[in-house]
């Protein structure tokens, strides 16, 4: 996984509870991507977010999926994340936070139901 040269991310809304995130999960794109993905996940429109188009991260993108997560829990909405990047999986266990990032999560080859 590499990081994008123009440092872009965005975060769409899909079908009903489903949204994704593309491109680089890094310090320059999770700024912009925080509000957005908050208000879908307050609103119902993000319980499921596939992270399968996700080019590159670093610890900031990391920190946005926890954050999202306590974005969640606050709004009593339920959370998970498909299709997590090897790059993230691996960075959620150094830092100690895969059990958390990662419960009813699917890597890119699984598909967990809902």
């Amino acid at each position: 996984m590499r990081k994008s040269a123009n440092g872009h991310a965005t975060f769409e809304a899909l079908e009903g509870d489903r949204s994704r995130v593309l491109g680089s999960l890094e310090f320059a794109t999770v700024t912009r991507l925080l509000p957005v993905g908050s208000a879908a996940i307050d609103g119902g429109r993000a319980a499921v977010i596939d992270l399968g188009g996700v080019t590159g991260t670093d610890s900031a993108g990391l920190a946005l999926l926890i954050e999202w997560l306590s974005v969640a829990r606050a709004a009593k909405r339920s959370l998970r994340y498909e299709n997590v990047p090897a790059q993230m999986r691996q960075l959620a266990h150094l830092s100690e936070v895969d059990e958390l990032l990662l419960a009813g999560s699917s890597k890119p080859s699984e598909q967990v139901g809902s």
